[in-house]
């Protein structure tokens, strides 16, 4: 499967680079472990963030992010086989549940939960 890994990136940071920086690195904590039940992980801010400096735009807080970040989001679902929610407050990572949830994918709040995982 080709599980997108949703939970804060930018909420709670104030915009803070160093507290994105570790957000993204909590988010990439859970990539292994998918990895190795045998499975794909994806982090929508892996393509995001190319994407906005590709465009030219330096800062997820630049008029281009509305554009790119939750719509990156939203495309990869359509490839998506399913999501693991980490635990923490983010609208993004609630609209990446809900429109799993609207195209019956399944949704993870535990690592372990997930098919082949080694914890479960």
């Amino acid at each position: 499967m080709l599980i997108l890994i949703a939970g804060p990136y930018r909420s709670g940071t104030g915009d803070d680079p160093a507290l994105m920086a570790e957000n993204l690195t909590r988010l990439e904590e859970a990539a292994w472990p998918i990895f190795r039940a045998g499975h794909v992980p994806m982090i929508g801010e892996w393509v995001a963030l190319p994407v906005l400096r590709s465009a030219g735009e330096p800062s997820v807080t630049g008029p281009l992010a509305a554009d790119v970040l939750y719509p990156t989001a939203e495309r990869l679902l359509a490839h998506c086989d399913a999501v693991l929610r980490l635990p923490g407050e983010s609208k993004g990572a609630d609209l990446d549940v809900a429109i799993a949830r609207q195209r019956d994918l399944p949704v993870y709040f535990d690592v372990a939960d997930i098919p082949g995982s080694r914890a479960s």
